[in-house]
């Protein structure tokens, strides 16, 4: 059995890490560079690096943090945020990433998917997807949650993974940073439809969630990003909390 992965994210805006709740009121965190080193060094398997602005000055100042952040973590790093082609794989590639996420760029070119898996390898492509319910049913939006498409979630898990995808992140709207516990019928569905490794996102709020998660659905890892940047859950408690409730992870 494969090791439960823990994940935390770093949402980064002006050089500065922030969070939010459904995908709206962003508040200052950290310095992404210490609180990167932080969980390079206390456990976390690895580490999910979201640049939240799109325009170019944002992508210089993104930049230069991302290649501190890389300098200073030795676990591996997944980048994403404005990946709209192949050239934005290679500038975060070449800054340290180790893995690229890509969002409202598939969407816009779906065919992205297929030629950065062909360049890079499908290890490389992480699709990344934010997920709410739309009249009963998991619709996929774009630029950061803004913007409804007609994509069924489940229908583009499953398009993402045949056309190269090597992971996919499932961000759930409805559950982001409410804590009140991962979607879990929203990961049942896309994992049911899919092989590849499914990271789960959006609404962790303690250790019993992560428990719950693990045991509901075959996700491979669980991400989360206040409770952790809070200080609110210790990553290595929370590995020992897993490991006595018979789920498998890396200490």
């Amino acid at each position: 059995m494969l090791a439960k992965r823990i994940i935390p994210c770093l949402d980064v805006r002006d050089g500065r890490v922030v969070k939010g709740k459904n995908f709206e009121g962003l508040r200052d965190v950290d310095d992404p560079v210490r609180l990167a080193a932080f969980y390079s060094q206390c456990g976390a398997d690895e580490l999910v690096f979201y640049d939240i602005i799109a325009s170019s000055d944002g992508r210089k100042l993104f930049t230069e943090v991302l290649r501190n952040v890389a300098e200073n973590v030795f676990i591996p790093l997944t980048v994403g945020g404005g990946i709209n082609n192949l050239e934005d794989f290679d500038r975060v590639l070449k800054c340290g990433a180790d893995k690229v996420s890509v969002n409202s760029g598939a969407i816009k070119n779906p065919s992205l998917i297929g030629k950065a898996a062909e360049k890079y390898g499908n290890q490389c492509v992480v699709l990344s997807m934010d997920v709410k319910r739309v009249d009963g049913k998991f619709k996929v939006f774009s630029h950061g949650g803004r913007i409804q498409t007609d994509i069924d979630a489940v229908e583009w898990a499953r398009f993402g993974q045949e056309n190269g995808a090597g992971e996919l992140v499932v961000n759930s709207i409805d559950t982001d940073g409410v804590k009140g516990g991962f979607d879990i019928e929203m990961l049942q569905a896309i994992c049911a439809e899919v092989t590849v490794p499914v990271i789960a996102s959006g609404g962790a709020g303690g250790i019993n969630h992560f428990i719950d998660l693990f045991k509901s659905v075959n996700v491979d890892a669980g991400l989360g990003a206040s409770i952790f940047h809070y200080g609110e859950t210790d990553i290595k408690d929370l590995k020992m909390r897993l490991k006595e409730a018979g789920i498998e992870v890396r200490i």
